[in-house]
């Protein structure tokens, strides 16, 4: 079980970081460690305390729907998700 969380965890870092160039692929990649930490959290915390579990995953909503009110925004002022289109120099 370990090793399955391990490797959600880690797949979810190597495509956050490989996957740069859209706002949406980096937003799924977010929600897949998130979704990764909640599993672990799920089975240590098992039985004892949900409460802290669905605050987390309350969180996480929050965090997913922030995420998607940006990428809506951006597509609508710049007509792309593309992170080419801020100009950071």
């Amino acid at each position: 079980m370990v090793w399955i969380l391990s490797t959600m965890l880690v797949g979810g870092l190597i495509s956050f970081c490989s996957k740069r160039k859209h706002l949406l692929l980096m937003l799924l990649s977010i929600e897949f460690i998130i979704l990764g930490l909640f599993f672990s959290l799920f089975f240590i915390l098992s039985v004892s305390n949900f409460f802290f579990s669905l605050i987390f995953l309350t969180f996480a909503a929050c965090e997913g729907a922030l995420g998607l009110g940006v990428l809506v925004s951006m597509s609508r002022v710049f007509g792309a998700d593309y992170f080419k289109v801020f100009n950071f120099t």
